[in-house]
C-alpha cells in the first residue's frame, strides 16, 4: 500500500468539480490506493487555505479562474516552481485568474478556447506513443467541448489526441521541467464515469509520484 498523500483541489463550478473529484477520490482509494485530501472552493472569491499542499506528494488541480492572490497563490506557485508533482485537469490551464502564466510556464500548454460541444470527442493514442500513463487505457469517447491547445511547448510529450469532426487537438500530455507534470484537457462531468479516464488519471499520479504502474487492473466497481 502506498503512503503517498494526494491533495485534490476543487474549484471549477461549470464542471461540478467537487462531485467529480469525490468520484476520483473514491476510485483512487479503492484502486491505487492513495491517501487523498479534498480542498473545496465554494466560489471564485473564496478564501481557502492551501496549506495541505506543503506536505503533499502530489496535487490534482481542477479549478477555473479563481481569484486567489497573496499568500495562498504564492504557496501554489512555490509548489509548482519547486518541481513537485502536479496533475492538471480540464480548466486547470486557467486555474487562477491572477496566474494565467501557469499554463505555459508549468503545464507546457497553450489554451486558446474550445470548439463546440455538439460533436463527441474521440480520444486516440498519439502516433507511436508508449508510456506507462497509458497502461490499459483504451480509446474512448469523451464529453464536452474539445479544447484548443495547439501548439504545445516543444518539451512536452503528447500522449492522447482528441478528434472532434475535422479537428484534432492534444488532450493529454506530460511536461518535465523542474518536475513531473501531467495535463489533460478532458474532465467533463461524464468523463469521470469512464473507467479509462479514471485509469488515465490514476496512472498519471503513479507516474508523477514515481511509484510505478498498477500491479493489476480492477474492474472499477468501486461505486455503490
Amino acid at each position: 500500500m502506498s503512503d503517498r498523500q494526494i491533495v485534490l483541489i476543487s474549484g471549477s463550478f461549470e464542471y461540478d468539480s467537487e462531485e467529480s473529484l469525490v468520484l476520483l477520490r473514491d476510485y483512487l482509494q479503492v484502486n491505487a490506493p492513495l491517501r487523498c485530501e479534498l480542498i473545496v472552493y465554494s466560489s471564485e472569491t473564496d478564501d481557502v487555505s492551501l496549506s495541505a499542499i506543503d506536505e503533499a506528494d502530489a496535487v490534482v488541480m481542477f479549478t477555473r479562474r479563481l481569484e486567489t492572490q497573496g499568500v495562498e497563490l504564492e504557496r501554489f506557485q512555490s509548489y509548482c516552481r519547486d518541481g513537485r508533482p502536479l496533475v492538471a485537469l480540464r480548466t486547470a490551464s486557467h486555474a487562477f485568474q491572477h496566474w494565467l502564466e501557469l499554463d505555459r510556464e508549468i503545464l507546457g500548454g497553450n489554451y486558446d478556447g474550445h470548439f463546440g460541444s455538439e460533436i463527441e470527442t474521440q480520444v486516440l493514442y498519439a502516433e507511436g506513443i508508449e508510456h506507462e500513463i497509458l497502461q490499459e487505457v483504451e480509446p474512448f469517447g469523451a464529453h464536452g467541448s474539445l479544447y484548443r491547445n495547439t501548439p504545445l511547448a516543444d518539451d512536452t510529450t503528447t500522449l492522447l489526441y482528441g478528434r472532434a469532426g475535422e479537428h484534432d487537438e492534444p488532450v493529454a500530455w506530460t511536461c518535465e521541467r523542474a518536475g513531473r507534470v501531467f495535463t489533460t484537457s478532458l474532465g467533463h462531468q461524464r468523463d469521470f464515469w469512464e473507467l479509462d479516464f479514471l485509469r488515465l488519471v490514476e496512472n498519471a499520479l503513479r507516474w508523477a509520484c514515481s511509484i510505478g504502474p498498477a500491479p493489476e487492473r480492477r474492474d472499477g466497481q468501486w461505486r455503490e
